[in-house]
């Protein structure tokens, strides 16, 4: 893997030249992470004038279950645990000759940039903007693969709940199992906070899992995922609790379904990305629940579960190959209950299959 973080890092050098930079600062944890093979707490990367310098408060390595950086980089250890890398390295830079320096002002603070170019006066600070990020998009095949796992994994800990039992068990102590099942079934942890809703809660985009417990009848909406060595999927499903779903409920199921099946069919390299939001959302549209839907359709994941593109009305921008997302439709009908389905996919051109789907668990309206 040295090979391909020395590659990424060079198209990022590469990338900085072209702004007139010979060096750069990246604080950004996800962005050291990609760039550098791990990021150690509070770390940075310094892209150097002469040479590349993981920039470190503690020894990397020293947290249980760590992950080691790349071992083609050098790293440097402050001599004090309360110094500031960032500041560490903006005086490296200058000590290696840079006369200008790429910061992500979008990651730093006011006080932390100030800091910056107070100890290294002679630097030309100027912003890198999203530049790593940007890099970040285009997922390899290596990447696919842990993000492939983390789906796996996602699949199986919500498979094994739903063959268990539901009713009377509240949203928080589903939520808790479920990431208790990811951990045993070989993730990191959790992608994000679980949320588990039922009832009248359900359908919630983002809802926090309360103690309320499952009833029969239910509406039951379920988003997860898991964190695989980095990279992160998401998965969400609506089920029905008990009986035969009412016909209120059919028919807004059916309603989602079609929304995210649009935006599935929508993926495709060279497509813009406020089109795939369009083609899920003009279902939802039609049928007269335009009031209240979420602002956007899907988004990008990876080392973050919330990372570009983003799937919505006023996005600039079409998708490549090789860029995961996801598409998220849902309704909620306040004080009944809604609808929302989940799913990660990578996009593909149509001779390689069309988009590639990640978590496979069944879209069918199943009562548990």
């Amino acid at each position: 893997m040295s090979e391909v973080y020395a590659a990424r890092r060079e198209r990022l050098r590469e990338r900085c030249a072209g702004v007139g930079s010979a060096a750069a600062l990246v604080s950004r944890p996800a962005n050291v992470r990609y760039l550098a093979g791990a990021a150690p707490h509070g770390a940075v990367l310094l892209l150097g004038r002469t040479e590349d310098v993981l920039v470190c408060a503690r020894p990397p390595g020293e947290e249980p279950g760590a992950e080691r950086p790349d071992g083609g980089l050098r790293t440097y250890v402050l001599e004090s645990p309360d110094g500031d890398p960032a500041v560490a390295g903006a005086g490296q830079a200058a000590t290696q000759g840079a006369e200008t320096l790429a910061v992500e002002e979008h990651h730093l603070t006011v006080a932390r940039h100030h800091a910056l170019a107070s100890v290294a006066p002679s630097l030309r600070l100027t912003d890198l903007a999203r530049g790593v990020e940007q890099l970040r998009l285009v997922k390899d095949e290596e990447e696919i693969s842990c993000l492939r796992i983390a789906a796996e994994i996602a699949d199986q800990a919500l498979g094994e709940l739903l063959e268990s039992i539901l009713v009377g068990r509240t949203e928080r102590h589903l939520a808790l199992e479920l990431e208790r099942r990811l951990v045993d079934h070989g993730a990191d942890g959790p992608a994000f906070a679980t949320s588990v809703a039922t009832g009248p809660n359900s359908g919630r985009g983002g809802h926090r899992p309360t103690d309320r417990r499952v009833e029969e009848g239910d509406f039951l909406s379920v988003c997860l995922g898991a964190c695989y060595r980095g990279y992160r999927s998401e998965i969400g499903r609506t089920f029905v609790i008990g009986t035969s779903p009412a016909d209120w409920q059919i028919e807004l199921y059916d309603l989602v379904f079609a929304a995210q099946r649009a935006g599935r069919e929508a993926l495709a390299p060279g497509a813009a990305y406020r089109d795939v939001d369009r083609a899920a959302r003009h279902v939802l549209d039609a049928a007269g629940y335009a009031d209240g839907l979420a602002p956007l359709t899907g988004h990008g994941v990876g080392l973050e579960i919330d990372e570009d593109p983003q799937l919505a009305p006023a996005a600039m921008g079409k998708l490549d190959a090789c860029v995961p997302v996801t598409v998220e439709p849902g309704v909620h009908l306040p004080g009944r209950g809604g609808v929302r389905i989940d799913d990660t996919l990578v996009v593909r051109c149509e001779a390689d299959g069309g988009p590639e789907l990640l978590t496979i668990t069944t879209k069918e309206l199943l009562a548990l």
